[in-house]
């Protein structure tokens, strides 16, 4: 029997003082088998970061050809490119080819760092390519607020990242970890 994503409705407010974007978004996210709390809330605050009238989650883990979010054009093109982990180079360089901005969060500080320093030379040839650390103190807070329906407020202020919710708070500044 081949197991279903569970599904999380999330009401999404998001005050962004660095972009001036101010909006709710009422969203409903699909949680694959193989996707952890941590993943999926990482995959929120990733949208939350980059949230756009245009702005969506895909498919994501069960389709090779998708990012976990994606900002199409009404051309259907990929404006903005956005994955979590650790994403294999070739696929980043795909990425970088098919979108006009690709957005990588790494998650995961024992597996990043080692993965970050591999990856880097590969970075390095890519213009489009943006690469930030969710440092894992915060991600692990942030998946403390996992539940199925959610009312989540993000304030975005200096880079800095406050996430609220009824269950709890959590204040992060992703690191920028590519361009220096």
């Amino acid at each position: 029997m081949a197991l279903t994503a569970s599904i999380f409705k999330v009401q999404l407010h998001i005050s962004d003082m660095d972009r001036h974007y101010y909006q709710s978004h009422n969203l409903t996210l699909a949680q694959h088998p193989s996707e952890n709390d941590l993943r999926m809330m990482v995959r929120l605050l990733a949208f939350a970061v980059n949230a756009h009238e245009q702005l969506s989650f895909t498919k994501g883990l069960s389709t090779q050809d998708e990012p976990d979010i994606w900002q199409k054009n009404f051309s259907d093109e990929i404006e903005h490119w956005i994955e979590l982990g650790q994403v294999e180079e070739k696929r980043l360089r795909q990425a970088c080819g098919k979108a006009q901005k690709v957005t990588l969060y790494t998650y995961n500080d024992k597996q990043a760092g080692p993965w970050l320093k591999q990856m880097q030379p590969h970075f390095e040839r890519q213009n489009t390519l943006e690469v930030f650390h969710i440092p894992s103190d915060a991600s692990e807070q942030l998946a403390k607020l996992a539940n199925k329906n959610m009312d989540i407020q993000v304030s975005i202020q200096d880079g800095e990242v406050y996430v609220s919710s009824e269950l709890g708070e959590v204040n992060l500044k992703p690191e920028k970890r590519f361009p220096a």
